[in-house]
């Protein structure tokens, strides 16, 4: 019902669907959440969905496209700002998708002010894509089944060094290596001396085109080595050989990485940027461009 909206606002976006069932259950599952106050679902008068939101640290606002230009975005951002303030949060955030004009407007009319800009980047495959010659001592091979903690380690630690907090191991595989759409066969990691350095996890989103690159970690210490490339690229061929004649991911500005996926070939598709409130008593106001 919840991915059925998401699904009728991202068509709309898009022209594609690019979110599937188990990522919608994986944020409404996130530790702590309370279902009952931490989420509204709005219907119409048939009953089916025409809105919801959540919020936990973050927020998500979603109106079917049917219903928009009544009023129900700002009526949500309210109840997701005085549910945030309920539970003591200093800030709530939004991502919002740059081409979506309406959307980017509320929010900065209701005070909110750009944190981070993201970008989807792509990778055009019209040829089987070639594989770069690996560093030394660097092996490769797919995602088995029993590397889930040690990827949940890896990268976790690269993505501690700008996210605000650390997922534990049930939550992060909720995200990646749990959901339905999880691709093992086109997730690459990279060893040295038998220990994990270098991970891409991919899903296989049924409802697109393209192959979807949900993580790219790399050790602090094999960074700058061209495992990142390597990885990327034997995911590309396998989305390939699977059929698949494009790839996307999503990075932001807070990683610093998007040089490296420009340089493997990537080219951006489109940008979201995610905005701040501060909700705090006094605040001076969201920081500006």
């Amino acid at each position: 019902m919840i991915h059925g909206l998401v699904a009728a606002c991202e068509d709309e976006l898009y022209g594609q669907v690019e979110t599937d069932p188990g990522g919608v259950a994986a944020d409404l599952a996130r530790p702590g959440m309370d279902l009952g106050a931490d989420t509204v679902l709005v219907h119409d008068a048939q009953g089916r969905p025409a809105a919801r939101a959540w919020v936990d640290r973050r927020s998500e606002v979603d109106v079917h496209p049917e219903h928009r230009g009544r009023g129900l975005g700002a009526a949500l951002l309210d109840w997701a700002e005085a549910r945030a303030r309920q539970t003591g949060t200093g800030r709530i955030v939004q991502t919002v998708p740059d081409s979506d004009a309406g959307a980017v407007a509320l929010v900065r009319s209701r005070g909110y002010g750009p944190l981070v800009r993201a970008w989807l980047l792509e990778f055009d495959m019209p040829q089987e894509p070639g594989l770069p010659q690996a560093p030394a001592g660097v092996t490769v091979r797919p995602f088995g089944p029993e590397d889930g903690p040690a990827v949940h380690r890896l990268t976790e630690d690269a993505f501690a060094e700008w996210q605000p907090r650390r997922k534990e191991y049930e939550e992060w595989a909720q995200h990646t290596v749990e959901r339905p759409t999880f691709a093992p066969a086109m997730s690459s990691l990279a060893f040295v001396d038998g220990q994990v350095v270098g991970a891409v996890l991919a899903l296989d989103l049924p409802d697109t085109r393209d192959g979807y690159v949900e993580r790219v970690a790399v050790h602090r210490d094999h960074r700058n080595r061209g495992i990142a490339r390597l990885l990327l690229r034997h995911s590309f061929l396998a989305f390939h050989r699977a059929g698949r004649r494009s790839c996307t991911l999503w990075t932001h500005s807070g990683t610093g990485a998007l040089g490296l996926y420009e340089r493997v070939g990537m080219t951006v598709r489109r940008s979201a940027t995610t905005f701040v409130k501060d909700l705090s008593e006094g605040a001076d106001g969201p920081p500006r461009d």
